[in-house]
């Protein structure tokens, strides 16, 4: 058995090594045909050190991000070909390849960076953040009640911006001598106003209840074990096809089976299930959605139903009923300190039962009463347009403040940032 894994994961670095490689020469050719980036002309970065797998985490980002473009010009840099492929393909703002080091130096070099955001911990962000006389700020790629949201990393940042109370109440309890007043900024969810924007819905409004099912990955640990295509989703889905009343977008973490070969085998299960039942009944319109932008189903969705991970408060955000799974793996840990401790459990059962609870939900009041309170807990004001204004408001302060310091540092000499380092240029492979 020992021998077989080695094998295999020889076959999988081997596949992953030569698409690597043709990704980079498709990319150096793409990007020769390019204009080069008028020199002195973005005071944003958004940094991204991580592959195609994870740039679900900077796709919600997209929109609010061109909007605060229209005031203050955003780029992006990638540090992995297979990323910076797909950014080009479809990122609504300019993108600089930076594999190397002295690559991003350049950029540094040739741009007036005032701001870098950043969208997770990716342990490269470190080769952006030696570089002082700027603002490294953390923006996170949703907001939630995992372990992740209670690092200690936080304090790396000059800055981060956070999505309101719950969010600094969660912070409070493990980071110590952090000046929250100063350092983490309440800006709600810009991600919400820009959920349908216009998007044509891939089906034609009718009595059936829209029933948006997005669970996560199996997690690479037992604690974090909170995917639940395994145990819910099979049942689930079937079940929720065969009523005739309901319509299911079905939505699976990106990578979802990368460990654990069962759950990716039941995630095909449930894309197969879709598929028949869309081929028996042209009218049903289910939607297996795997596509880059994420808005309109948490939007469009009657019903919810979704794991522990950020998506629950994406959800949230909406303020629209939200069912969470509950983790079958004892190991999970639930942090019931936030609105975990009130919501709406599913249960891993008979799939009858969990049709009934879908259905219950939808239409409980006295439940959606109680996600409202919990909705401006997380969010503050939650009316089209005021997070908006929020995270721009916080934008233009951390803009001001840049301006503040350089004037208090203009007479100083200049140091070189730009030392010799060494560094490891082999991206992640598969990226």
């Amino acid at each position: 058995m020992g021998l077989r894994r080695d094998a295999q994961r020889a076959v999988k670095l081997a596949k992953d090594i030569m698409w690597s490689r043709r990704a980079q020469r498709e990319l150096l050719a793409r990007l020769a045909k390019q204009s080069p980036l008028e020199p002195h002309r973005y005071r944003i970065g958004v940094y991204f050190a991580d592959g195609r797998v994870n740039l679900y985490q900077l796709r919600q980002w997209y929109k609010p991000l061109a909007e605060l473009a229209q005031t203050h010009p955003v780029l992006i840099l990638s540090r992995a070909s297979g990323a910076a492929l797909a950014l080009l393909d479809e990122s609504p703002l300019p993108v600089a390849y930076v594999r190397r080091v002295a690559d991003l130096e350049q950029v540094i070099h040739d741009q007036d960076l005032h701001l870098v955001f950043y969208v997770n911990q990716n342990a490269k962000n470190f080769q952006m953040m030696r570089y002082g006389r700027r603002w490294h700020v953390f923006i996170n790629h949703g907001e939630s009640d995992k372990m992740y949201m209670t690092t200690n990393q936080f304090k790396a940042y000059d800055y981060a911006l956070i999505a309101g109370d719950a969010a600094r109440a969660r912070l409070e309890k493990v980071l110590w001598d952090y000046d929250f007043d100063k350092r983490a900024i309440p800006i709600g969810r810009p991600q919400a106003d820009h959920y349908l924007d216009g998007t044509s819905l891939p089906y034609p409004p009718d009595e059936r209840d829209v029933v948006l099912y997005a669970p996560t990955w199996e997690g690479d640990r037992g604690s974090a074990a909170y995917g639940s295509i395994a145990s819910h989703g099979v049942p689930l889905v079937r079940a929720l096809l065969a009523t005739g009343r309901h319509r299911v977008i079905y939505r699976p973490h990106p990578r979802s089976g990368v460990v654990d070969h069962a759950y990716g085998a039941a995630n095909r299960e449930i894309i197969a299930a879709i598929a028949a039942a869309n081929a028996a009944d042209p009218t049903a319109k289910h939607v297996y959605d795997d596509g880059p932008s994420l808005g309109w189903q948490l939007a469009a969705a009657d019903v919810a139903i979704v794991d522990i991970s950020a998506m629950v408060y994406d959800r949230l955000a909406a303020g629209k009923p939200l069912l969470i799974t509950r983790p079958v793996n004892p190991e999970a840990q639930i942090d019931t300190g936030g609105y975990l401790q009130a919501c709406e459990w599913l249960e891993v059962s008979d799939a009858a039962v969990m049709v009934a609870r879908v259905d219950e939900v939808a239409h409980d009041e006295a439940a959606l009463e109680r996600l409202g309170v919990w909705v401006e807990r997380y969010f503050g004001d939650t009316t089209p347009g005021v997070t908006t204004k929020r995270f721009h408001a916080a934008v233009d302060h951390l803009m001001a403040e840049w301006e503040r310091f350089a004037a208090l540092h203009a007479g100083e000499e200049e140091v070189d940032e730009f030392e010799e380092e060494d560094e490891d240029e082999a991206e992640t492979l598969g990226a």
